[in-house]
């Protein structure tokens, strides 16, 4: 899970857009962001103002995990994949307004491969072997509070309790 936006949400109250600290008062804590997320839903479900929530994940930590180690042979076949896949994309795309669609996707896969091999080379041959692993970040949070604006705090707690998590 990485970092997670919504275009709905209210921009910060502060000139500039600056972060803010949450506000509010506690109305349910959870292990999981899916469990936070279940509690909202339960309360929008209710009809309840859920403008008013906000969920802060708490304690948080960067996690790497490890997926796989890097070769060459890995690298250069990743690079050749992801090139030819571009490559016939932008050939299909060419390929439809110039009427030769054959030959623009053959010619875009070739020149998509060139140029994937390369991209993908030149940062794993710049880390001299420091890094011949491949991995995932994500931000996690030891737990995931839900906050309620103090007018109708005591309203979502009395919803929650009805929900079994």
């Amino acid at each position: 899970m990485g970092v997670m936006t919504n275009p709905m949400a209210r921009p910060a109250q502060q000139p500039g857009n600056l972060p803010t600290p949450p506000s509010g008062w506690p109305v349910g804590s959870y292990g999981t962001y899916a469990e936070a997320q279940r509690a909202v839903d339960h309360l929008s479900d209710q009809h309840f103002s859920v403008e008013d929530l906000t969920i802060v994940g708490v304690d948080l930590m960067q996690v790497e995990r490890v997926i796989g180690r890097l070769t060459w042979p890995k690298v250069i076949g990743g690079g050749v994949a992801s090139g030819a896949w571009l490559g016939a994309f932008i050939g299909a795309f060419i390929g439809i307004f110039t009427n030769q669609i054959l030959a623009a996707i053959m010619f875009c896969v070739l020149g998509g491969i060139v140029f994937g091999v390369i991209t993908a080379a030149i940062p794993y041959a710049m880390t001299r072997g420091q890094r011949d692993f491949a991995s995932t970040m994500q931000l996690v949070a030891g737990r995931y509070d839900v906050l309620c604006e103090p007018k109708s705090a005591e309203r979502a707690r009395d919803l929650l309790a009805r929900l079994a998590i």
